[in-house]
């Protein structure tokens, strides 16, 4: 069963990157939500087709979409569709789709679509993490190899303050912040990241769920921000996403800085 309802995730997936190109070189309908992030008619448009979609393949099953939501259910569809839309809103391709099924709360299926790039990266729990069907996997650099890259994601509103965390992670790592938080994953379980951290928590779920069946798929580890496992059909209580190596470590630092 698993691999038809990755084989859905993925065919989503695709229909997605359509649409995000569809709407690239005119987001002139892109509007701010409450919280001040930006808002896109494709972000409304692949939310809604997932939604479409789910009802008609698996009715009994919920969607837990960034804009829309639909049902109730242990088997929820966590969707992000358009994760950077800060980016792609103003014509920079870092942007991607995020899906994931979550069963009673464990993210099992992971399917990440850069359409920029043509790149679909996918996962079943425990089984293997693919990029275009070639496996990927983490590095294995601590934070002070040359090597080191690492990404964090901070806003205004943020429940959490990274900035201490960072200024001390940064005497080690060297930080970027590419836009989208789950394209830095994808960067993660390809091993050419070695961390990210992200302070989000109202349903920012969305956000994570799939780049934690990918990334662990790879090899790495994904906890909330002070190491401890979460559940990914609710609110989330931030992410530490990691190749592992360098996870105790990050954690340690946070949980120093955040009490």
């Amino acid at each position: 069963m698993n691999q038809k309802y990755l084989k859905f995730a993925k065919d989503i997936a695709y229909k997605a990157g359509k649409i995000m190109i569809k709407y690239f070189e005119d987001n002139s309908e892109a509007s701010y939500k409450l919280d001040q992030t930006i808002v896109t008619k494709a972000d409304t448009e692949i939310n809604q087709y997932l939604i479409k979609k789910v009802k008609e393949t698996f009715p009994t099953h919920s969607v837990d979409g960034e804009e829309e939501q639909f049902g109730k259910s242990n088997y929820v569809w966590v969707c992000d569709p358009i994760d950077g839309t800060a980016m792609y809103a103003r014509g920079i391709p870092v942007a991607v789709f995020s899906l994931a099924l979550v069963i009673e709360g464990v993210p099992t299926i992971g399917v990440v679509y850069d359409p920029f790039t043509d790149s679909m990266y996918s996962a079943i729990k425990d089984k293997g993490a693919y990029k275009n069907d070639k496996k990927i996997s983490v590095n294995n650099i601590e934070l002070t190899d040359k090597k080191s890259v690492s990404n964090f994601d901070m806003w205004p509103k943020a429940d959490y303050n990274l900035y201490d965390s960072i200024k001390e992670l940064g005497k080690k790592t060297y930080f970027v912040g590419v836009g989208s938080v789950i394209r830095a994953c994808m960067c993660i379980a390809t091993g050419d990241f070695n961390l990210a951290i992200f302070p989000g928590t109202t349903h920012k779920n969305c956000d994570i769920a799939a780049a934690k069946v990918i990334v662990e798929a790879s090899g790495g580890k994904v906890t909330d921000l002070f190491g401890n496992e979460q559940r990914y059909d609710r609110d989330i209580n931030g992410a530490v996403i990691s190749n592992g190596k360098v996870h105790d470590e990050v954690v340690a630092i946070l949980k120093t800085n955040l009490k």
